[in-house]
């Protein structure tokens, strides 16, 4: 249903290295992914969030049309240098009139965020979940898709007090037990460490420590270093690990 990657590199690289260049990026899996597993085009919107030297909230930029339609991208790509940065393609769950504000990466502080799947019985399996949110909260939401929705929960926690890890975790399998058959691949990362889940698609991941963290839906090239990420897994990473922890399945 969607591509997406976040990096963590040092020193700083342009937004394209990780995008654009590579044979099978982001930029080409827009049009021709290599391991989706639903959905064939990501042409529903883009976006790319990135951190600059100094500020720590990131800058977005997102567009409703595909990536590959975008000239102003390929310059913005070629000259933007982060060591932190969280972008995605979309295929939108179900055709709607949010515009590029249903793209991600969403964002809230530090954190961007972004979700590949679905939730099965969107929005009708959620109404439940509306209860454990602030009202504000719901109000807010950027866009009235399900991958805002979830994002919101796991603002939620966070603001609570939890752990971009326990945030992910819990998000996951409490949707899960209220929507079974979801897809729930979440990604976010605060620009120092990467937070991701593997829940009903493809998750990977490439690390050289201390230089270089990519997770992503799919490798961008033939590295053998990549790694794939087992089902039902939640990934910590930072520039010097990698940690994968088992997700619980919900009760039925």
């Amino acid at each position: 249903m969607c591509r997406h990657i976040a990096v963590l590199t040092g020193p700083a690289e342009p937004l394209g290295r990780r995008l654009v260049e590579p044979a099978h990026g982001l930029y080409r899996q827009a049009w021709a992914p290599r391991r989706q597993r639903h959905g064939t085009v990501n042409a529903d919107g883009f976006g790319v969030g990135w951190y600059a030297p100094g500020d720590p909230v990131p800058a977005r930029y997102r567009r409703s049309g595909p990536m590959w339609g975008d000239p102003s991208f390929q310059d913005l790509a070629r000259v933007v240098r982060s060591e932190a940065l969280l972008a995605a393609v979309r295929d939108a769950t179900v055709p709607g009139a949010d515009d590029e504000a249903a793209s991600a990466p969403y964002a809230d502080g530090r954190s961007l965020f972004s979700h590949n799947g679905a939730v099965s019985g969107w929005p009708h399996s959620m109404a439940g979940l509306t209860a454990t949110l602030p009202p504000a909260l719901l109000l807010s939401l950027e866009a009235r898709c399900d991958a805002a929705f979830v994002w919101a929960l796991v603002v939620h926690r966070l603001r609570t007090g939890d752990t971009a890890q326990q945030a992910l975790g819990d998000t996951v399998e409490e949707v899960a037990g209220a929507a079974p058959g979801s897809r729930l691949n979440l990604l976010m990362t605060d620009g120092v460490s990467i937070t991701a889940s593997a829940w009903g698609d493809s998750l990977w991941y490439l690390s050289d420590p201390g230089r270089l963290v990519v997770v992503a839906s799919e490798p961008y090239d033939d590295d053998p270093l990549w790694r794939e990420v087992p089902d039902r897994t939640l990934l910590s990473a930072s520039r010097a690990e990698i940690l994968l922890t088992p997700l619980k399945e919900p009760p039925q």
